[in-house]
């Protein structure tokens, strides 16, 4: 298993490999579907991210089977199912880097600056509408957001920001939909 401070790193160096990339560069062979079957997962990090057809974490970093634990939410925001998703993937599975990773031209965000919404998308609307408060600018709306979802992780799963190379790291992103790269928030 690898340390917080490696999986971050992979992910920068996935994300290089992608933005130059005319094929996914992530090892999805037989060979490792065959590997991880035999002797499950072992991710390196957990991405929440939003449900955007556009944002494909595997592909964003450059990953292939079994790398990354995706849990997808519109708007990733986080409530009780995502919480219990990150907290298998750090408790069953040791993995030690949790981002979450919002993106530019988000339309759960947009609709929350503009206050429209309806039916189930209300719950997710009203989570971004506390995270980004008066907000109306999208970029710094989605940087909120983000920001928001990191100190829920934080919070809920009694996660604080530690410099230990064993413990837990949880970090915040914004992927730019129009040219491939990631931006660390911290």
């Amino acid at each position: 298993m690898i340390d917080a401070k490696e999986a971050k790193q992979r992910l920068i160096a996935g994300n290089q490999k992608y933005m130059g990339a005319v094929t996914p560069h992530g090892d999805v062979s037989p060979e490792i579907r065959m590997d991880t079957a035999e002797n499950g997962q072992h991710p390196y990090a957990i991405v929440i991210t939003c449900s955007d057809s556009r944002v494909i974490p595997e592909s964003i970093f450059s990953a292939g089977i079994g790398e990354i634990f995706v849990v997808r939410v519109a708007g990733n925001v986080i409530d009780d199912h995502q919480l219990g998703s990150i907290e298998y993937a750090a408790d069953h599975l040791g993995t030690k880097f949790i981002l979450v990773l919002g993106h530019t031209r988000c339309g759960a965000v947009d609709a929350a600056i503009k206050g429209h919404a309806g039916g189930f998308i209300d719950s997710i609307v009203e989570d971004i509408e506390l995270a980004i408060g008066s907000e109306t600018d999208p970029f710094k709306a989605s940087c909120l957001n983000v920001k928001h979802g990191v100190e829920v992780i934080r919070h809920e799963l009694e996660i604080h920001p530690i410099h230990d190379p064993d413990g837990l790291v949880v970090a915040g992103a914004i992927y730019h939909i129009e040219d491939g790269r990631v931006e660390f928030l911290d």
